[in-house]
């Protein structure tokens, strides 16, 4: 019965919030994309970077080709600081896994990802290969989708056309009733 009465909880990156969390000490927040869905679901405001220890302001990171990688779509890849070149895969790949752990019992009915980061991003995030340059998906990004594969998730891109918002709102509040 409580779950019914509650909000759908949907986790959003923390910068679309507002939350000056960025690697340049910014924010992204939405204001249509908060004000059309804030108003039915609980925000579970979540940023990567800072969490795994990063700080902000902080040196951009990128996703780069290699072998000796973790999974990202369809790429093997490292989590590399752009001037710095340090390595940032290992320990990012173990706080995704305990960060989705430690989500799921919030029963989640959604996601909104920040588009084209290198942790958060769903789809097209840049994969550095030499001179080539391909699409990829953020490394948090990836493993919450790969441990809650029926989860309804979209970018702020994705989510841009008032009819996209509703038809996420849909699924949510549809995810959210299934669970209940």
């Amino acid at each position: 019965m409580e779950h019914q009465l509650r909000r759908p909880r949907v986790g959003i990156s923390r910068c679309l919030l507002g939350d000056a969390v960025r690697y340049d000490g910014t924010h992204k927040r939405d204001d249509a994309l908060i004000g059309a869905l804030g108003r039915h679901v609980e925000w579970v405001p979540v940023c990567p970077e800072v969490e795994v220890g990063m700080g902000t302001p902080r040196e951009p990171i990128q996703l780069v080709a290699r072998r000796d990688a973790v999974g990202s779509a369809s790429a093997h890849v490292r989590l590399i600081g752009v001037s710095s070149g340090r390595d940032w895969t290992e320990r990012m790949h173990a706080w995704a896994r305990e960060r989705v752990h430690a989500l799921m019992p919030l029963d989640l009915a959604g996601y909104i990802f920040k588009a084209r980061s290198p942790s958060c991003g769903i789809h097209g995030v840049p994969v550095h290969d030499g001179d080539v340059e391909r699409g990829g998906r953020g490394l948090f990004a990836e493993a919450l989708i790969d441990a809650l594969p029926g989860l309804p998730v979209e970018d702020e891109e994705g989510l841009a056309d008032p009819r996209a918002r509703d038809e996420f709102l849909q699924r949510v509040l549809s995810h959210h009733a299934r669970r209940a």
